[in-house]
C-alpha cells in the first residue's frame, strides 16, 4: 500500500492547489501530479479537474474522500499495532497541551495506567494545531488541548477549564501596571482575543509568549506582570516572589479531549476522557 498516494489526495482536497500541496508535503508539483495519476489509474476514475479557475474534485473524487480518510486512519492504526512493545497489549500515543502537562501530566498518566494496565503510553506535550494534525495523520491517538480545529475526522469533548490569574512583582493594582514591563500571554487564539478585549492597555506589551511557565520565568527574571496559570500564581504568591493583581479579571481557558472520529466510542478513549474531566472538575 502506498499511503503517500492517499495523503496527497487528501491534502489536495483541502488545498485545491497542486502548488500548495507540493509545498505542504515538501515535494515537487510533478510528484503530486504523478501520485494523483497513480491513484486515479488504480481506481479507474478521474479524481480532480484542473482549470484556470482552480482544482476541483470530480464526483468520483468527492465519493472517494470518506474512504480515503478511513484508509489513512486504518493504515496508521495498523502500523501502531505492530509496533506495540513486548509484554504490552496496546500502545497509545497521547498529546497534552504544554501548559496542562506542567500541572496534570503526572496525575493523568498515573490514572491512565491504572485504567489500562496492559497499555504502554507515549506522551508528547505540544500545542493544539500540531496535535490536531497528528490526530488526523494517526501519529496521536488521544489529545488534551485548548483549541479544537474542526475537521470531519476529528471529535472533541469539552472536559472543563483552567484559570489564568495576573501576577506582578511590582503592584497589586491594575492602574499601576506598566505596559513596557508586561508579558502578554497568547496561550490560545481564544485566550489572546479575550486578553486583548479585557486589558486593551496592555496589548502593546513588548514581549508575548504562549506558555505559562515562560511568562512566570520572564517576570521573575526581569520584573513586571502577566497572566499565568492560577495554580502557578498561588505558588508564586505563597513563595513571596510575586503578588496577585487583585482587580485583574480571572481568565478561563476551556479544555477539550480530542480523538479521531472513529475512536470516540471506544472504551479506552471514553475512560481517558473521564479521567481528564474528573481532574478539571
Amino acid at each position: 500500500m502506498q499511503i503517500e498516494l492517499i495523503e496527497t489526495f487528501l491534502d489536495l482536497i483541502e488545498t485545491r492547489s497542486f502548488h500548495r500541496t507540493a509545498e505542504r508535503l515538501s515535494v515537487t508539483q510533478s510528484t503530486v501530479s504523478a501520485r494523483l495519476a497513480s491513484l486515479e489509474a488504480a481506481l479507474g476514475a478521474r479524481l480532480f479537474t484542473r482549470s484556470r479557475a482552480g482544482t476541483e474534485p470530480t464526483t468520483e473524487g468527492v465519493r472517494f474522500e470518506p474512504h480515503a480518510r478511513m484508509l489513512r486512519h486504518e493504515w496508521h492504526q495498523a502500523k501502531r499495532r505492530i509496533q506495540v512493545p513486548q509484554r504490552a497489549a496496546h500502545l497509545v500515543r497521547v498529546g497534552i497541551q504544554n501548559d496542562l502537562s506542567a500541572l496534570y501530566l503526572g496525575h493523568w498518566v498515573a490514572d491512565f495506567r491504572r485504567a489500562a494496565p496492559d497499555t504502554v503510553f507515549y506522551i508528547e506535550p505540544d500545542y493544539s494545531n500540531q496535535m490536531c494534525m497528528d490526530l488526523l495523520h494517526g501519529t496521536l491517538d488521544f489529545a488534551v488541548m485548548f483549541s479544537p480545529k474542526p475537521h470531519p475526522d476529528l471529535h472533541f469533548d469539552s472536559v472543563g477549564e483552567v484559570g489564568y490569574a495576573m501576577i506582578s512583582t511590582e503592584t497589586d493594582r491594575m492602574e499601576a501596571l506598566r505596559p513596557e514591563t508586561f508579558v502578554f500571554g497568547h496561550f490560545s487564539p481564544a485566550f489572546e482575543e479575550m486578553h486583548r478585549q479585557l486589558t486593551p492597555d496592555l496589548a502593546s506589551a513588548p514581549v508575548s509568549v504562549g506558555q505559562s511557565a515562560s511568562v512566570a520565568s520572564l517576570i521573575l527574571a526581569s520584573g513586571g506582570a502577566g497572566y499565568v496559570l492560577e495554580k502557578t500564581a498561588e505558588d508564586l504568591v505563597t513563595r513571596g516572589v510575586a503578588q496577585r493583581v487583585q482587580d485583574a479579571p480571572l481568565l478561563r481557558q476551556p479544555v477539550y479531549a480530542a480523538m479521531h472520529l472513529r475512536d470516540r466510542i471506544t472504551p479506552l478513549h471514553r475512560r481517558l476522557t473521564r479521567i481528564v474531566a474528573r481532574a478539571l472538575a
